[in-house]
């Protein structure tokens, strides 16, 4: 058994065509994960990365304790299920079952119990004898199963295996493979296109879409919480409903208006307290999702409800225990072509409608999800990343809902009114800020504390807060911005120092003494150019940047090196700097540098100035490749 650690995994062809981006997975032992996603979309190239079947181009992958990067297939305790069976024709089930511990040359006792366990956990045990032509598409797959369950690896993984069954016959191996799951209780990969196939047996599913990884996320959360456009559109039977329109604050309510219609509803701003005050304004377009299932023409929900649009019905699909009903919530829509105005409906009950005719539709409010028009992202997320708060600048000290707070040295603000983005994880417990936590919230490990304060409600991810308590908080004052209408006159501080620069080879000629002579050779050693100052290269980036890049690029390719500005100190010697700016957040200083025309920040205890040179911290450096923008280390 094994847990596996996937950590900014890339695979980029020779030809510079990135099948998969920066991949980032802690899967947990006895875990049944699901990659999911279109064809091209780099799951199976994952998967094969994993087993060892494709050379990782950069990153690292563990199993278990153990760094498995370049370790042979073999070698990593992994068994590997296709879709296509490849079982041996002339061998028998037994012999095919047992070909790979042959091999291994375990006893024939050995053997013979751990076939006859996986035949009867399989429930092939009648079926030993035979050869493969003489087996239904569902036992031959059965076969290649037990041919990896002998092996009692710690990880399986399943590359697309139902995909050449019939509907049957799959939904009848999707139960006997989450059984054997189950039973097997080790950790379970399992690659399909089928999204039917992911909600259905995933403990968690990666979704996947050209080469980067969209969302993780349990099925339940994937349904209901997509963290934008392309899950939600991928996940679920039939698609989600998409509509074009924009959102306008009035008061206590806020109205959707649809495009390409006069349909309006009226919803109420507390469904919008995570939504940035930009999109309420009615001048951004925003896209507009709702599932099938939570528009209904049931004439009792359509009396009760205050979301109701007109829909033309154009045709239905009688699906037996379901119907699904076509329309256009535009008059002059067909309902049949993809549009910004067509839906579709799914009812449970059998519906009289004729096409043409004109019905009343009551949409589900607490199931609607909006999405940026550009960006696809979901601005309805479940942790907001910023507070919106206006607030008023005043001989330095700043107040919002009704508390105060002084700003520190490094902030200047003329007097006047402004908007406050705090973001949520900037907040912690101490300080003059006094609330009621109203609600709490446990997201992806993560606490979300709901604050009511001054008729809004404020967000902050804190540990140890309970509903009905009362706490004092405050927040780290580099991270805020402070915005004047859309410009952005105060700037959180950058949290990253980036230096651009090489790796270079420098041979030298050194005294060295051999048998009590002093002879002279001639060395090899690696040196990283950042920012034309030169450090000896650590062997741990050196031998990757090698490793991952090739002998020839690694020495020719252009680089960047990030960190942390607390990672960074001042000698006598390093990179050129000079310094433009002392930073004082009262707790914190630091000053910015330039830096061959780039703003850097440096932590600092004391106010520096004038020309400097920094050293970062070679230990603790990111290195990106830059013009593939592959994370090396």
């Amino acid at each position: 058994m094994a847990n596996l650690s996937l950590k900014h995994i890339y695979k980029v062809y020779p030809n510079g065509v990135k099948a998969v981006s920066d991949f980032n997975m802690e899967i947990e032992d006895k875990e049944f994960i699901v990659f999911v996603g279109p064809s091209g979309c780099g799951k199976s190239t994952t998967l094969r990365m994993i087993a060892g079947l494709e050379d990782i181009t950069a990153g690292e992958l563990t199993i278990g304790d153990t760094v498995v990067n370049d370790v042979e297939p073999k070698d990593r305790d992994i068994a590997m299920v296709f879709q296509n069976y490849a079982l041996y024709p002339h061998m028998t089930v037994f012999e095919n079952i047992a070909f790979g511990l042959r091999l291994r040359k375990l006893p024939k006792e050995e053997i013979n119990k751990r076939v006859l366990e996986a035949a009867e956990i399989l429930g092939i045990t009648e079926y030993l004898g035979r050869k493969p032509k003489e087996m239904s598409g569902g036992q031959r797959q059965r076969v290649s199963l037990g041919r990896a369950i002998v092996r009692e690896p710690k990880v399986m993984l399943l590359d697309e295996p139902l995909s050449n069954l019939d509907a049957k016959l799959r939904t009848a191996m999707r139960s006997e493979i989450s059984k054997l799951h189950k039973r097997l209780n080790t950790t379970f990969i399992y690659v399909t296109h089928d999204q039917i196939e992911a909600m259905t047996m995933g403990t968690r599913i990666v979704v996947m879409k050209e080469g980067f990884v969209q969302q993780i996320d349990t099925p339940k959360n994937l349904y209901h919480y997509p963290i934008n456009k392309f899950v939600a559109g991928f996940i679920g039977t039939p698609q989600m409903n998409f509509f074009e329109g924009t959102l306008t604050r009035k008061g206590d309510v806020v109205e959707i208006a649809f495009f390409g219609t006069d349909a309006r509803i009226s919803v109420p701003y507390t469904y919008f307290y995570k939504t940035r005050p930009d999109y309420l304004t009615g001048e951004k377009t925003v896209t507009i999702g709702l599932r099938a299932e939570d528009i209904s023409l049931d004439p009792e929900v359509v009396s009760k409800s205050a979301a109701v649009v007109k829909v033309k019905v154009s045709h239905k699909e009688e699906l037996g225990n379901e119907t699904l009903i076509y329309g256009d919530i535009s008059m002059e829509g067909d309902g049949f072509t993809e549009s910004n105005t067509r839906v579709i409906i799914k009812s449970y009950e059998d519906v009289a409608l004729t096409p043409g005719e004109t019905v009343n539709a009551a949409l589900d409010l607490d199931k609607v999800h909006l999405f940026d028009k550009e960006t696809e992202v979901s601005i309805l997320p479940r942790i907001p990343e910023f507070n919106y708060l206006d607030c008023e600048a005043r001989g330095g000290v700043l107040t919002f809902l009704g508390q105060t707070f002084r700003l520190p040295p490094a902030i200047h603000l003329d007097d006047g009114n402004y908007q406050l983005l705090i973001p949520t994880d900037a907040f912690r417990l101490g300080g003059d800020i006094g609330l009621a936590c109203v609600e709490t919230e446990v997201v992806g490990g993560k606490t979300l504390c709901s604050f009511e304060l001054g008729g809004r409600r404020l967000f902050a991810l804190l540990e140890g807060v309970h509903a009905g308590e009362q706490v004092r908080l405050s927040f780290d004052p580099k991270r805020i911005s402070v915005l004047r209408g859309t410009e952005e006159v105060v700037s959180p501080l950058p949290s990253v120092a980036s230096f651009d620069g090489m790796l270079k080879k420098v041979r030298e000629v050194r005294e060295v003494e051999k048998k009590g002579k002093i002879k002279r050779k001639k060395v090899v050693e690696f040196r990283l150019a950042i920012e034309n100052a030169l450090f000896n290269a650590p062997e741990k980036i050196s031998d990757k940047l090698i490793t991952v890049l090739s002998v020839h690029r690694a020495f020719t390719s252009k680089l960047r090196f990030e960190c942390s500005p607390y990672d960074i100190t001042f000698a006598q010697e390093g990179v050129s700097a000079t310094v433009e700016e002392f930073l004082d957040y009262g707790t914190e200083r630091f000053v910015r540098c330039n830096v061959g025309g780039k703003s850097v920040v440096v932590a600092t205890a004391e106010p520096v100035e004038g020309e400097v040179h920094l050293v970062p911290d070679l230990d603790k450096l990111a290195v990106i490749q830059s013009d593939l923008d592959i994370r090396i280390i």
